[in-house]
């Protein structure tokens, strides 16, 4: 009787926390899409905004990932859908639809933590303890603060969380391993990282010699890696080095560069412990709570366990590190606080758990505004800058610049392009310079973004910057640009 009425309890109170974290936590995502134009780092812009609008619009900046192919098409392709949608629709203004592509990735970041109670669900945790888990990445600091910015790792968590709550259990029908094989392949596609989910679950179906069930996912998985090369082929065939038509140019390119070439260190070099050390820094308590989940589970979804330390170790191992690297792996971290909190029932005590996690993920959603590049682990050179709206002064200085139809040029003074919006925000098919390049005599640009007090005609301004317009008349076309970002 004693546990039928806590059942009952428990449901009501399990919806309240579902439902209730993901509702606060949508709404704090929509804060910050609205509110921060910063970058975190270019790959959000060139990797994803940037190629897409070229796709789409037919003019952008070109990374060289996209000269070379280095990356797949998957991604700017999915932007790309987005931005179509909005033009269809009338929303052809860049405030329009970047303000779409965001509420979608905040979408997706709110269906992630959905996901987490999914995965806790299929793998035993109770209602109200996987609820708790979904609330660890629905209001923990780092999800909040990824989630509206057009990134991979945003994209592919959510695929990543469902697709191992389809496969992972040891009930798995054959259809939820055809789903879920297809969700995994998805991510991949997404993300050539998340390649070690797609292993690491096939992994646990041979360590169970659950022989049928491994046959159909590798199956399926080789139908979505069939895809990936496919996409190649069809995008890079004509790529310089390119081999065997194209097929699976992106992932052979992006791992020579990083694994072989090593060249990825030159963006920065981290120790091993960058990501534990990180994870501290900006989300304490939930940390603690992720570091006992792990010792908890360890026996008991062994499977879930390994998959999360492999994901995180093998990031470890790898010379650059960012924090945004690993936030595939956070889902399983939060379905496995749930079950933890399902399995340490009838510790002495244990009913203080739940709520000392739902105070741990209170106290990092407050602390998410006062985030710190130091608390982030990027950009060692200024450690107390705030994480928010970095360089959002400049972007919003495009949106401005967007507005005006005399534009023939423009010229960025007081950052590289790679941190800036590019013509995704500046929405112009002319040139977008750098500082000294190239000198004002060419009379290629006409509007200046430079620190405030220039002297020269202020058009807007924004923080300690303004945009300026030059009196050049008539503009003069520039013969060498060659669209390519420096």
């Amino acid at each position: 009787m004693a546990s039928a009425r806590q059942a009952l309890v428990a449901q009501p109170a399990a919806s309240a926390v579902l439902w209730g974290s993901l509702a606060i936590g949508a709404l704090l995502r929509l804060r910050f899409a609205f509110t921060d134009d910063g970058i975190f780092w270019p790959d959000e812009v060139y990797q994803s905004l940037e190629p897409a609008h070229r796709l789409v619009f037919g003019y952008g900046m070109v990374a060289w990932e996209f000269v070379e192919g280095a990356r797949n098409w998957a991604l700017p392709g999915f932007v790309a859908l987005l931005l179509k949608v909005a033009v269809v629709f009338g929303l052809d203004r860049p405030e329009q639809y970047l303000g779409l592509v965001r509420v979608v990735f905040c979408a997706v970041s709110v269906a992630t933590a959905w996901a987490v109670y999914r995965l806790a669900r299929s793998l035993g945790a109770q209602p109200l303890p996987a609820s708790i888990g979904s609330a660890t990445f629905a209001l923990a600091a780092v999800p909040l603060y990824f989630a509206h910015r057009a990134m991979s790792e945003n994209l592919s968590a959510l695929p990543v969380a469902l697709g191992l709550s389809l496969v992972l259990p040891p009930t798995a029908t054959r259809r939820a391993l055809v789903a879920g094989g297809c969700l995994l392949g998805a991510a991949v596609l997404l993300r050539l990282q998340c390649g070690v989910f797609a292993a690491g679950a096939l992994g646990v179906l041979l360590a169970r010699r659950d022989w049928r069930s491994a046959r159909t996912l590798v199956v399926v998985l080789g139908a979505w890696a069939l895809a990936f090369g496919a996409l190649d082929h069809l995008t890079w065939a004509e790529a310089p080095g390119a081999k065997w038509g194209g097929w699976f140019h992106s992932a052979v390119k992006y791992l020579e560069y990083n694994l072989v070439q090593g060249k990825a260190a030159g963006f920065g070099v981290a120790p091993w412990w960058f990501y534990l050390e990180h994870l501290v820094g900006s989300m304490p308590g939930l940390s603690l709570a992720f570091a006992a989940a792990l010792v908890v589970c360890a026996r008991r979804a062994t499977g879930l366990v390994l998959l999360a330390v492999a994901f995180v170790g093998l990031h470890s191992a790898v010379a650059h590190k960012e924090l945004r690297f690993i936030l595939p792996a956070l889902p399983l971290l939060g379905a496995a606080v749930g079950l933890a909190l399902t399995w340490v029932r009838e510790v002495k005590w244990s009913w203080v758990l739940g709520p000392a996690v739902l105070v741990a993920c209170a106290v990092s959603t407050v602390d998410v505004g006062h985030l710190t590049f130091g608390d982030l682990g990027q950009y060692p050179d200024r450690p107390q800058s705030s994480a928010w709206d970095d360089q959002g002064h400049v972007n919003r200085l495009l949106l401005a610049a967007s507005k005006l139809r005399d534009v023939c040029g423009l010229r960025v003074d007081v950052t590289h392009l790679a941190w800036c919006g590019g013509l995704t925000y500046l929405h112009h098919p002319v040139p977008l310079y750098h500082l000294g390049q190239p000198p004002p005599q060419t009379r290629y640009f006409n509007y200046v973004i430079t620190q405030q007090g220039s002297g020269a005609q202020v058009v807007a301004s924004d923080g300690p910057f303004e945009l300026v317009h030059l009196p050049v008349e008539p503009c003069a076309v520039d013969p060498g640009y060659a669209w390519r970002l420096p």
